[in-house]
């Protein structure tokens, strides 16, 4: 394999290999300080990131205020808290080596004024700022606010030229890199657009030659474009390494830190990621983000698929083929189906799905009497932590904080989901019922030899292993 050598990055030499940071507690400060020890980039996520008593147990972030904006400035106070006690570990274990960047979401609640509150409760800590799931058009001026460098997350050059010429352009000199995440392959949300096909991945080759020459007419010939998703052994990137039509390379790790002694996952997820197939990753559109994600094949994800596909079009009153008149809810309002979905509905009622909940496509799914209360707790207890929720229809732009749609009960509470997961480690069926994110590689656990009986590096083994080819 080539040699890995360093590259200039946010204003220092640092390796050309990122920990991608990984939303609700997952990049911590733990496992980001010792990746940047190693000389590369460590992220930590700055997405309601944990913060600790005195014992250093995380705090459980629980909601006492009485509405869904109380909760939210709730959600936003431990947000702060956490992100700036992430921080300081990362700083600390890095001991000045390497990068110590932040992650953010754009479309999580309150993005802008979590990570100046972040900011300016851990001044000079932090590096570097990386944002996706959105269009960060003023990442740039939260950067030069704070004077750091900052990384958008895209998935086409199409992308990046919108976010250059609207903003970025003004803050040129603080661009660290551009993440290029592929959307086909990487973990978590995906930035998949409306004309490209979820089933028909592109190679990343020549989205990532676009990107790069686009920013060449902008003059950014030598900021690093850091490839993201799909990243596993360098040596199958050679090609790209020292490419000069790439120009500078960096590589981003998102899957392969889950599986490390740092990483704060539970044990039985780790295992879990250990006994992966092909094919037990893949793209789903479940998220109250909207857009399409990456997630592990486990009974939540079924649980959603299954809510989904039970379920039928009506009518407020007969027309076309909705003729069959079906009552809904306790005071049985009547809706009308085709004969055949109602057929369809009266088989899901014996086998016990008899709550039916409208959507905010005039369609009904249904579901049985216990998941229809879950559905209906979590949405009133929405916190807020997206900036829109099109599972709880939450809005966190005034007057009414509301998209103005009925909430959809074939989405999830995201927040919900991702600090259980997480924070259960006593529980073993926890990985069963949340959502698990990860990337498309994951099943390569299983096969790759670094791993055999189970083993499970440290970050630095990692590393190592990483800058030795396979």
């Amino acid at each position: 394999m080539k040699s890995i050598n360093a590259i200039r990055m946010g204003g220092a030499d640092v390796l050309p290999i990122v920990e991608g940071g990984k939303g609700v507690a997952v990049s911590n400060g733990l496992s980001s300080g010792h990746w940047a020890a190693s000389g590369g980039a460590g992220t930590f996520s700055a997405v309601n990131a944990d913060s600790f008593d005195e014992t250093g147990k995380p705090i459980p972030q629980v909601y006492d205020g009485r509405t869904r904006r109380e909760r939210h400035e709730e959600l936003i106070a431990y947000a702060i808290r956490g992100g700036i006690t992430q921080a300081r570990q990362a700083y600390e274990l890095a001991a000045g080596r390497g990068r110590i960047h932040a992650n953010i979401l754009w479309e999580m609640g309150g993005a802008e004024r979590v990570i100046t509150g972040v900011m300016e409760g851990a001044k000079g800590l932090i590096q570097g700022l990386t944002c996706g799931a959105g269009m960060p058009y003023r990442l740039s001026d939260i950067a030069q606010k704070f004077n750091v460098y900052y990384y958008p997350i895209v998935s086409s050059a199409r992308a990046f030229n919108a976010l250059w010429k609207r903003a970025y352009h003004k803050a040129a000199n603080l661009l660290g890199g551009v993440v290029y995440e592929d959307p086909w392959l990487a973990g978590g949300h995906n930035g998949l657009s409306n004309g490209e096909d979820p089933h028909k991945p592109e190679d990343p080759f020549p989205r990532v030659l676009a990107l790069r020459k686009l920013m060449r007419t902008f003059g950014l010939d030598q900021t690093p474009i850091i490839m993201a998703g799909g990243v596993w052994w360098l040596e199958e990137w050679e090609d790209w390494i020292d490419n000069p039509d790439l120009g500078p390379i960096a590589f981003q790790f998102g899957t392969r830190p889950l599986l490390t002694q740092e990483s704060p996952i539970s044990r039985a997820w780790k295992q879990r990621l250990l006994s992966l197939k092909e094919g037990d990753v893949f793209l789903n559109h479940f998220s109250p983000t909207g857009f399409y994600s990456s997630a592990v094949n486990n009974g939540f994800i079924e649980e959603l698929r299954a809510r989904n596909e039970r379920q039928v079009a009506y009518a407020l009153e007969p027309v076309g083929e909705h003729t069959a008149e079906y009552g809904v809810g306790p005071r049985k309002r009547p809706v009308y189906l085709a004969p055949g979905d109602l057929t369809r509905v009266h088989g899901w009622e014996d086998a016990g799905y008899t709550e039916a909940l409208r959507t905010p496509d005039t369609t009904l799914i249904f579901v049985d009497r216990e998941k229809a209360t879950e559905i209906t707790r979590d949405q009133v207890e929405c916190m807020g932590c997206l900036s829109h929720c099109r599972f709880s229809n939450w809005s966190q732009e005034p007057p009414d904080y509301s998209t103005g749609k009925k909430a959809d009960p074939r989405s999830f509470c995201i927040q919900k989901t991702l600090q259980d997961i997480v924070h259960e480690h006593a529980d073993p069926e926890s990985i069963e019922r949340n959502l698990m994110f990860s990337g498309h590689n994951a099943y390569r656990f299983a096969s790759d030899p670094f791993y055999g009986n189970g083993f499970i590096p440290t970050v630095k083994q990692l590393v190592e292993r990483i800058l030795t080819g396979r």
